[in-house]
């Protein structure tokens, strides 16, 4: 760009007739909005955002950037740990006007494009009895999400989200559009499945959908007394439990509204999650165990839309939060480890910090370790300790617990991480080691379609 020239300038002077959608520049009015994301803790401010209205804006935009030698982020849904879907000084593109979704009932797949969120998918398929594996939040972005891996309530039976991907539809570097699948541009396919937004800006996913209509779901709690013989009872459960059954280990503080009785209110607790596919009567039988361990403070297990179950955690983690992210894949629970959970999991800081351990097994087995970018198919959780709190003033203090729970269980993990927990100061050692065997091969990819690291506003895979 010249000398003084602005980028909304230059945008608005060399991109013209080829954009359709919207240009939104730091005087403008929505400016501040626009460039909001779902981790309060970020607060960059771009040079300039382009909101995509379809493909060919993505590829102007890709252009425009390119050829101005700017730097470029690439927004989906917002939900990125690391505020990653924005950036300072350069361009957002932002795909989050880019949101239908239509689903084929007859072949069982559904077409979504770049930034529509999960909640959109999951009533769309939901009317025709499936669903897509996706994560916990229904306001979670499509895209983000499935390019990192795509853990949640479906992983044990029909693995993460990447695995249920057919293709996907992209703009490259070069501002060219192509589609990555088993089929086209194989060895591109292969990357997006894990290796995040490195390699281009997709554009629309086509998914495989499964049969899911109501599951068994909900939480049971004990008290913070009962954590360690909580956590041997999940670990042993989960070893021998039915694909059908999957359940995520968390301590949390019970909020203080329904469904949860009065005497529960703002108590912290540990517990499981549990979602369960099948046959109703079926899951039951197989989650009776879980629900007479203790016995539990609350059994809150119940017969529930998937829609329902997916979206029930947006209003206690609404958009605007401060949060802090520190992550691990897990092998499996020594005594050590129980030990730190005990000690760290225990003392919350606030309300809304949490930790998680999320089964990746199950189906997430069947898939080779090198048959897609994300690497840890043989560990047996991602572990996710996770700082929150509504005021910028707490910052310090949830970030500082998390840290020091993570330093504590870190010695006892897999080494890597999934890569969608990752913050955005986690540094290339820790990218390397989230993908482990695979990573040299990501290089290669990324030297083939992305040269001259455009897309490098991520967890970066350096060319």
């Amino acid at each position: 760009m010249g000398t003084g020239t602005t980028l909304d300038q230059a945008a608005n002077s060399r991109l013209g007739s080829d954009f359709d959608g919207d240009l939104i520049a730091p005087s403008d009015d929505r400016y501040d909005e626009a460039r909001k994301v779902y981790n309060a803790m970020i607060d960059r401010r771009p040079g300039l955002i382009a909101r995509c209205s379809g493909a060919s804006d993505v590829a102007a935009a890709v252009d425009f950037a390119r050829g101005e030698g700017v730097l470029v982020s690439i927004r989906g849904g917002g939900h990125n740990a690391g505020g990653l879907g924005v950036c300072d000084d350069g361009l957002v593109i932002d795909l989050s006007a880019m949101r239908q979704v239509e689903v084929d009932p007859q072949r069982k797949t559904v077409r979504v494009e770049g930034g529509a969120t999960w909640g959109e998918v999951d009533r769309a398929t939901h009317e025709h009895g499936l669903a897509v594996p996706s994560g916990i939040i229904s306001t979670t972005g499509v895209g983000g999400l499935t390019l990192g891996g795509g853990i949640g309530h479906l992983s044990r039976k029909y693995g993460l989200a990447l695995d249920n991907l057919l293709s996907a539809d992209m703009v490259l570097a070069d501002g060219s559009t192509v589609t990555a699948s088993e089929d086209q541009n194989d060895d591109l396919f292969w990357a997006i499945r894990g290796g995040g937004g490195n390699f281009g800006a997709v554009t629309s996913f086509e998914f495989r959908a499964n049969p899911v209509d109501t599951v068994l779901a909900g939480p049971t709690f004990w008290p913070l007394e009962q954590t360690e013989e909580a956590l041997r009872f999940y670990d042993e459960f989960m070893t021998s439990a039915p694909r059908d059954v999957n359940g995520f280990f968390a301590f949390l503080t019970v909020p203080p509204g329904d469904p949860f009785p009065a005497e529960l209110h703002m108590r912290q607790v540990c517990g499981v999650v549990w979602s369960c596919t099948g046959n109703l009567d079926e899951a039951e039988e197989a989650l009776r165990p879980a629900r007479e361990f203790g016995p539990p403070l609350l059994d809150g297990v119940a017969p529930t839309p998937f829609p329902g179950l997916q979206s029930a955690f947006d209003e206690v983690y609404p958009p605007g939060l401060q949060w802090y992210w520190k992550a691990d894949f897990v092998d499996a629970l020594p005594d050590e480890a129980i030990a730190a959970h005990v000690e760290h999991g225990t003392r919350l800081p606030s309300m809304h910090s949490t930790m998680h351990l999320y089964p990746i097994d199950g189906a997430v087995h069947d898939v080779g370790q090198d048959e897609t970018a994300f690497a840890y198919r043989d560990s047996r959780w991602a572990e996710v300790i996770v700082g929150v709190d509504p005021e910028p003033q707490n910052a310090a203090k949830i970030t500082d617990w998390a840290k020091q729970y993570w330093e504590a269980l870190h010695p006892h993990s897999a080494g890597g991480a999934y890569v969608n927990f990752l913050m955005h100061d986690e540094g290339p050692e820790r990218v390397k080691a989230t993908y482990g065997g695979n990573y040299d091969r990501l290089v290669d990819v990324k030297r083939r379609y992305d040269p001259d690291n455009l897309f490098r506003v991520n967890q970066n895979i350096a060319p």
